[in-house]
C-alpha cells in the first residue's frame, strides 16, 4: 500500500509473530462496525442475508429450481442494503428515498417468499424442496418484521412533520368541519 509501512521494530514483536490488524487494514475497512450489526436493523439484515442464501442453496440441489432466482436476487439485495446501511451510503447519498425502497425490497420479498414457499412445499415431494420452504417461511417471517418497523418508522417521521406544519387554529378547524355534507 501507499505510502509505505514504515519498518517494524524488531524489539518490540517477537519473531514468529505478526499482528492481525495490522496486516490487513484494507479488508477490515469493507466489514461492517459491531455496533451496527448488534442494532435491530443490523440483525434483521444478516437474518434476511443468510436465510436468503439458504434457501438458494436449498433451492439449488430442488427440484424445484426453477424457483432459485427469487432468493438469489434478495439474497443480492439484502447484501446490498446491508453494506450500504453499515457504511452509512443513506446519509452519503441523499437523492435516493432509502427507507421507501428499502420498504418496497422487503414487502415484494416477503410477497414473493410465501408464495414460492407455498408452492415449494406443496407440489415438490423431495426433501431438499420441502427445506427450501420452511426456510422461504422464515424468510417471510424476517422480512415482514422489517417492512413492519420500517413501515412505523416512516409513519412516525410523517406525522411529525404534519403536526409541524399544521397550526392548533388548523386543526381545530379541520375537527368541526363536516366534509360529507353537500
Amino acid at each position: 500500500m501507499w505510502p509505505p509501512d514504515p519498518e517494524p521494530d524488531p524489539d518490540r514483536e517477537p519473531a514468529g509473530r505478526s499482528q492481525p490488524s495490522a496486516a490487513l487494514p484494507g479488508l477490515r475497512a469493507l466489514l461492517p462496525a459491531r455496533a451496527f450489526l448488534c442494532s435491530l436493523k443490523g440483525r434483521l439484515l444478516l437474518a434476511e442475508t443468510g436465510l436468503s442464501f439458504i434457501t438458494f442453496v436449498c433451492y439449488v440441489a430442488s427440484s424445484a429450481s426453477a424457483f432459485l432466482t427469487a432468493p438469489l436476487l434478495e439474497f443480492l439485495l439484502a447484501l446490498c442494503f446491508l453494506f450500504a446501511d453499515a457504511m452509512q451510503l443513506n446519509d452519503k447519498w441523499q437523492g435516493l428515498c432509502w427507507p421507501m425502497m428499502d420498504f418496497l425490497r422487503c414487502v415484494t420479498a416477503a410477497l414473493i417468499y410465501f408464495a414460492i414457499s407455498i408452492t415449494a412445499v406443496a407440489k415438490y415431494s423431495d426433501g431438499a424442496s420441502k427445506a427450501a420452504g420452511v426456510f422461504g417461511f422464515f424468510a417471510t417471517i424476517v422480512f415482514a418484521i422489517d417492512f413492519y418497523l420500517i413501515f412505523n418508522d416512516v409513519a412516525k417521521f410523517l406525522k411529525q412533520g404534519d403536526s409541524a406544519d399544521e397550526t392548533p387554529a388548523d386543526k381545530a378547524e379541520e375537527e368541526n368541519s363536516d366534509s360529507d355534507s353537500d
